[in-house]
């Protein structure tokens, strides 16, 4: 069987398999059902390895063994394979998730908390900066940012920024709300698309002529992006906590922002 290398390494990541695994996977499929030494001899694999690879796909739900001898295996459907995956995947997740959303009222959770405050604490103000890269880690940070905002919380943003992570900004905006925090919104876009947005999430909204964004905590901490890239790997936030470089940039914005008031 001649199989494309590009298409073996597809499956075994798609599929999460071994190189062993794919390769007898794929001759089995192909032949629907044969033995142990059909597949060798079709997958090019090891006869020795073989069976053990074949025992392995059949727990793993991708085979099946025919009753009889000499033992042969049928090939599961393709698409029986990927639903069954989906189903363990989850499976998986909600278990792992229902250990995450206990692990807070475990003595090992307090432990670990403890030992971050007592190393925390003694940090200078001055160190407490970071690099943050990729969308989901900045969008974690500034979750946790916006979790711990108690007076005031300043987003500025743009337009192209917010449609794109629509579900994000509606959540942190209806948190804000009910923690009854005072937000200042800043948009750089068209009067139409800062009218648009005014409308689905029922704020004012101010236009900024800053093509910038950045989030500013309680005139705090700052997390702001330092470029403009719309791949999720590349987006790279920088968070400082220092009330005096924040103060200054919130006053920064207060006077940009009143300048462009009508």
């Amino acid at each position: 069987m001649i199989v494309k290398q590009e298409l073996v390494k597809k499956i075994k990541m798609h599929f999460d398999l071994n190189i062993y695994e794919t390769k007898v996977w794929l001759a089995l499929v192909s032949k629907g059902i044969a033995t142990a030494g059909e597949i060798a001899e079709v997958s090019g694999i090891p006869r020795s390895r073989t069976y053990d690879v074949l025992e392995s796909l059949e727990k793993r739900g991708f085979a099946i063994a025919k009753i009889g001898k000499p033992i042969k295996y049928i090939a599961i459907k393709p698409v029986l394979v990927i639903e069954k995956l989906k189903k363990e995947l989850v499976k998986g997740t909600n278990e792992k998730m229902n250990v995450l959303s206990k692990l807070r009222e475990t003595n090992e959770y307090k432990e670990l908390e403890h030992l971050y405050k007592e190393g925390i604490n003694p940090i200078d103000k001055s160190e407490l900066s970071a690099s943050i890269k990729g969308k989901n880690n900045i969008s974690a940070h500034l979750n946790d940012m916006i979790e711990n905002a108690e007076n005031e919380v300043i987003i500025c943003t743009t337009y192209n920024d917010i449609m794109s992570k629509l579900r994000s900004f509606s959540h942190m905006i209806n948190k804000l709300k009910k923690k009854k925090v005072s937000l200042k919104f800043a948009i750089n876009g068209s009067q139409d698309e800062i009218k648009k947005i005014e409308s689905q999430f029922d704020i004012k909204v101010i236009s900024i002529p800053i093509k910038s964004r950045f989030y500013i905590i309680d005139q705090r901490e700052i997390l702001f992006n330092i470029n403009d890239s719309e791949k999720d790997n590349d987006e790279v936030g920088i968070w400082i906590d220092s009330d005096f470089f924040t103060k200054s940039i919130a006053h920064l914005f207060e006077r940009v922002a009143k300048i462009n008031q009508p």
